[in-house]
């Protein structure tokens, strides 16, 4: 089922298995940072302001929203705003693995915000909340309960090394309904434009 909300980028795929592997690679030098305590969330940062190490920890690896947390529905916003387009130095500790061949790529095609690798585990989910851009999204592991769902509809994307672009600027969530880690890499998309 086409939807507008899911744009799947037709000309662009990546190697599933050396994704795989860079993933292992990133893991043996860092632990997912978990955004100061948030439950359900944990990311690892693969750009950083430059010079700047603090920049992918703690908030700085999730940042702003906006949800509806009560039955009242007021909107309210969450963590703080952070400057996307200042996030352009690939940090060094992980230039030896292909996420550095695919951020080179991805930004010949996009202007990226942060770059991040994030897991969503077992039996988890993300709050229902909408972010301040587009996100595009590269599965690196996933299973069949891994669903993303933005408004009323839900899209599994397959860990094939194809490349999604997904319009959070809408209420959405991600689940992972499984019994192992839902990784994707996911970029921040500056500049990119819903129709």
């Amino acid at each position: 089922m086409a939807n507008s909300d899911f744009i799947k980028v037709e000309d662009l795929k990546f190697d599933a298995v050396k994704l795989r592997e860079a993933l292992k690679q990133v893991l043996s030098k860092k632990g997912y940072d978990n955004a100061g305590g948030i439950s359900h969330f944990a990311g690892i940062s693969l750009n950083q302001i430059p010079g700047d190490p603090e920049s992918v920890k703690g908030n700085n690896v999730r940042g702003i929203y906006w949800t509806k947390p009560d039955s009242k529905g007021q909107e309210v916003s969450r963590d703080k705003p952070i400057n996307e387009r200042a996030y352009t130095e690939f940090i060094k500790d992980f230039e030896n693995t292909y996420f550095k061949n695919v951020y080179e790529e991805l930004s010949k095609k996009f202007k990226l915000g942060r770059v991040r690798i994030l897991l969503k585990e077992p039996r988890s989910t993300l709050s229902w909340h909408r972010d301040p851009e587009p996100r595009l999204h590269i599965p690196i592991i996933t299973n069949p309960g891994c669903r993303m769902v933005i408004e009323d509809v839900s899209k599994h994307m397959p860990a094939d090394g194809s490349v999604w672009i997904t319009n959070n600027l809408k209420y959405h969530n991600a689940f992972n309904g499984g019994e192992e880690n839902r990784i994707h890499l996911v970029a921040c998309l500056t500049d990119y434009k819903f129709n």
